[in-house]
């Protein structure tokens, strides 16, 4: 096998959902069924796809679905996992198995920051390692990075906020979520070498184009990127319409082509040839498609050195982390629009 071409596939897997689970063990038990009919769906589909299927992402919330009237500590204690735990520990077992490099998304808990989670994207390669975690920086009701800057920065670094795993299957990064909606953070990954976007989303379906459908194209085609989008199944047990989120799972390749997409369902559709031989041979060619080769980044530097969103909202006046009720989120972004209203960004009524 050609080490820069293989299949990837987005999986189309439904999430069960831990909301109702009356306690830690059943909650756990779930999770760990999650993964094992992952595992089954990824097999399957590897028979059906054939052997040089390597890469396979999965959805947005797989493991648990999200928190719903839960406090911060109290879905990181249900829901969230440990960075070496069990369920780590139980993906990496599928990886080895089936052979091939897996991507999804999951709430975390880190040991520097107590009572808390980040919503993580993760890369399991085929002998089990994680090789990389990325933590959400834009979340509207959740705990990010951003929201802890300096004392995050000070544990991890600029490369553990924007980390790129260099792999025989090519450079390989992370987006979560509404996160394809932000031009800045696919950006910054292709500018630090990633290759293939990994993208685990739970979005609305739709039979038009939505505003993520329509940005995942632009983030490969701006970037020179392959994108690999896996969006739920639908969700159950939990008290939205389950099919609400369904569908439009795809891969798209550097020119913003859609190379394969799903309908609706449960479905292993989004498969495709990743060819990361052509896509550097795209970015070495001079010309006006050769987007990363034409960014004039000073022309916006000035823009982007001032502050909007407020960082480390989260830290206490000692810079130490300190746990809020969820209407802190809500309140934060009130002030930010205060804040660019009075500034003139935001033109008043």
């Amino acid at each position: 096998m050609n080490p820069t071409s293989y299949q990837a596939l987005a999986l189309q897997t439904t999430c069960h959902a831990v909301n109702r689970c009356t306690s830690t063990a059943e909650t756990r038990e779930r999770m760990m069924n999650n993964i094992a009919r992952v595992h089954r769906q990824v097999l399957g589909s590897k028979a059906f796809i054939g052997p040089d299927l390597r890469l396979v992402v999965a959805p947005e919330y797989f493991l648990t679905s999200y928190p719903l009237g839960d406090s911060l500590p109290g879905w990181a204690a249900k829901a969230a996992i440990a960075p070496y735990g069990p369920e780590y520990e139980r993906m990496g077992e599928m990886c080895r198995d089936a052979g091939i490099y897996f991507s999804g998304n999951a709430y975390e808990t880190d040991e520097h920051f107590p009572g808390l989670y980040f919503q993580t994207s993760f890369i399991i390669d085929d002998s089990g390692k994680t090789l990389l975690r990325y933590r959400r920086l834009v979340s509207m009701f959740a705990p990010t990075p951003h929201d802890l800057w300096d004392r995050y920065l000070q544990i991890y670094g600029l490369d553990g906020v924007y980390p790129v795993a260099d792999t025989p299957l090519g450079r390989l990064a992370c987006v979560a979520s509404e996160e394809i909606l932000y031009p800045e953070i696919s950006r910054t990954l292709a500018l630090r070498g990633a290759e293939v976007l990994l993208h685990s989303s739970s979005e609305t379906g739709s039979p038009r184009l939505t505003p993520k459908d329509v940005a995942k194209r632009a983030r490969a085609f701006e970037n020179s990127a392959w994108l690999i989008s896996a969006n739920s199944a639908g969700i159950l047990d939990n008290d939205i319409p389950g099919n609400s989120v369904d569908g439009m799972s795809k891969i798209v390749d550097y020119l913003g082509e859609v190379r394969a997409e799903a309908g609706n369902g449960e479905s292993m559709v989004a498969n495709a040839t990743i060819d990361i031989g052509a896509l550097r041979r795209h970015r070495r060619k001079p010309g006006m498609g050769n987007m990363l080769a034409r960014q004039r980044l000073e022309l916006f530097a000035a823009t982007y050195a001032g502050s909007i969103y407020p960082p480390n909202n989260m830290l206490d006046q000692q810079g130490q982390p300190e746990v809020k009720e969820r209407a802190h989120f809500m309140g934060t972004q009130r002030k930010t629009i205060d804040m660019l209203t009075s500034s003139g960004v935001i033109a008043g009524e």
